[in-house]
């Protein structure tokens, strides 16, 4: 059972690992030993999330989520192969821990007065500024 809040806890019969041989350092092991671990988490068949988290999950996952709704984490950066499960492990923690905290609603507000008054008197002295220069490109002809 992965723990990701009080209410939220993922089966680990939902989280398929699969481990596959790795690129970059490793010396001659890398070609032998599949150190790489590739995490697939059915999201959008999930039962482990609720209807809200699986929503914001499916929209922060971006590039993760395949067109099934299947979210791949690869991990690689560490030369062993348990270290890189932990890392895809903790990757998919910390993704469903975003996905749970609900965002703040924006409430729309207004500039106000003084705000408003700021910004046109600034655009009148740019304005102003950039006649003078004009004029000045005038008289040179």
């Amino acid at each position: 059972m992965i723990v990701i809040s009080r209410s939220i806890r993922i089966p680990e019969s939902e989280v398929k690992l699969r481990f596959v041989q790795a690129s970059g350092p490793g010396g001659q092991n890398v070609n032998k030993v599949a150190s790489a671990v590739e995490l697939r988490f059915d999201v959008a068949r999930s039962a482990a999330l609720p209807e809200e988290v699986r929503q914001r999950l499916l929209f922060q996952a971006g590039r993760r989520l395949n067109r099934q709704g299947v979210l791949v984490i690869q991990a690689r950066r560490f030369r062993s192969q348990e270290r890189n499960r932990q890392d895809a492990i903790d990757r998919l923690v910390r993704l469903v821990r975003q996905s749970s905290v609900r965002p703040k609603a924006r409430r729309p507000t207004a500039p106000s007065a003084a705000a408003r008054e700021r910004r046109l008197r600034q655009k009148r002295h740019r304005a102003r500024a950039k006649r003078e220069r004009s004029r000045a490109d005038l008289r040179e002809d």
